[in-house]
């Protein structure tokens, strides 16, 4: 409860804070008081084009569209031996997968609390990154993940922005021995501020109430064994919602969720060939909202294997298979179509996706992406809450997307 408490008290001097770090850099780098050595800053321009056959993955028309923008930039300046500034504003236009517009991934503090050979102990204030998962750190980069459109079943785009980062504190704790290997451990608490557009990809457009994120707990392991090319993981995250309803206008009720999120991990980096993959456990309970006395707790899983072979310096090829199911004790989800009498079809209770890909770089900063998808289910659609079945009213669907990316 204490916790609770200070993060309600701190959000607004945390965003506060965020936007001060971000001006900060700009300051420095306006009055040129900037070395080469102490700052750096890159960025990046995504644009591509997509196409959905079946779903309003993307949009609701389902034709091809260009819906596939990302632009961002990122800083960090090293104030001394202990203390460094860092921040990415990014604008993003996904269509149905997140809300269009700027925001700020990260804006942090990070301070080097210890330091030894075999010892690292690192503490984030601010607005910081999400390390838990396996490409949690690098999705907000487009040449950085392994593909254009992440695995939903894991990294579903509905709760991107959510997921990239919290506004709190983070620490991350490594060790390097040559007898146990290396390890990583993550612990972070905070919370993210929810527009209105993320609200309605969650909630759907007929929530008129605000939707709100209480706090989010994660804590993450990692270990390499010695000399190996293997790398595991684990992670859990708590998150707790609340939705205040307008009474003057609004379907639904006051209510609470909470989400439970286990997961396990794998990456083998070889010369040429890299494997990975994630198998996760979560727990979304839902109080109230659609009735005063409703109360729900279905336990969904999910999980993808992917592998990636570079056939040349230039030219990499991917392979993934993933699956998830809302509810592991009605994977077809008859039960769900049984309790909605009907009007949420079965094929709502799972999602199945093979993905085949390319990506071909033309030079060391430009790089030309191509994926295939063949999904089965709609399980990982938004919004979330309340899915829509009239402008997804196929079991079967495909998509295309290419992207043409440049960094600097």
């Amino acid at each position: 409860m204490l916790l609770k408490l200070q993060t309600k008290m701190v959000n607004l001097p945390i965003e506060r804070f965020c936007f001060g770090l971000l001006i900060t850099l700009c300051v420095l780098i306006y009055s040129k008081k900037l070395s080469a050595q102490d700052f750096q800053y890159h960025g990046f321009v995504a644009q591509g084009v997509i196409n959905v056959d079946g779903s309003d993955f993307v949009d609701d028309e389902g034709a091809v569209s260009p819906k596939l923008t990302e632009v961002g930039v990122n800083a960090s300046y090293r104030l001394n031996d202990k203390l460094r500034l860092a921040g990415q504003v990014v604008y993003l236009n996904g269509g149905n997968r997140y809300a269009e517009g700027v925001r700020v991934d990260y804006a942090l503090l990070d301070w080097t609390a210890y330091e030894s050979t075999s010892w690292k102990a690192n503490i984030f204030l601010g607005r910081f990154k999400n390390n838990h998962w396996l490409y949690s750190s690098t999705r907000d980069i487009p040449f950085a993940r392994p593909s254009i459109i992440l695995p939903q079943s894991v990294y579903y785009d509905g709760f991107r922005d959510i997921a990239v980062g919290s506004d709190g504190v983070a620490i991350k704790i490594s060790h390097s021995d040559d007898e146990l290997g290396n390890f990583d451990f993550n612990l972070s608490y905070g919370s993210s501020q929810l527009s209105d557009k993320q609200g309605e990809l969650l909630l759907s457009e007929y929530a008129q109430g605000k939707a709100k994120q209480e706090d989010e707990t994660q804590i993450s392991v990692y270990w390499q064994p010695p000399f190996s090319l293997w790398r595991f993981g684990i992670s859990y995250l708590n998150s707790d919602f609340s939705y205040k309803a307008n009474n003057t206008a609004d379907l639904f009720f006051d209510g609470g969720f909470s989400f439970d999120f286990y997961t396990m991990n794998f990456l083998y980096e070889g010369e040429s060939l890299e494997f990975s993959g994630e198998v996760y456990q979560s727990k979304f309970l839902t109080k109230a909202f659609y009735q005063p006395n409703y109360y729900k707790a279905p336990v969904a899983q999910g999980m993808y294997l992917q592998t990636r072979y570079n056939v040349s310096e230039e030219l990499t090829l991917l392979a993934r298979y993933e699956m998830f199911y809302n509810d592991k004790d009605d994977k077809h989800g008859k039960m769900l179509a049984l309790q909605s009498s009907g009007t949420i079809p079965e094929y709502f209770g799972y999602h199945k996706d093979t993905t085949v890909g390319l990506s071909y770089d033309f030079s060391s900063n430009l790089r030309l992406r191509l994926e295939y998808h063949w999904v089965q289910g709609t399980g990982r659609l938004t919004p979330v809450v309340l899915p829509n079945p009239s402008l997804n009213n196929n079991k079967n669907w495909q998509l295309y997307a290419v992207q043409l990316m440049y960094w600097f």
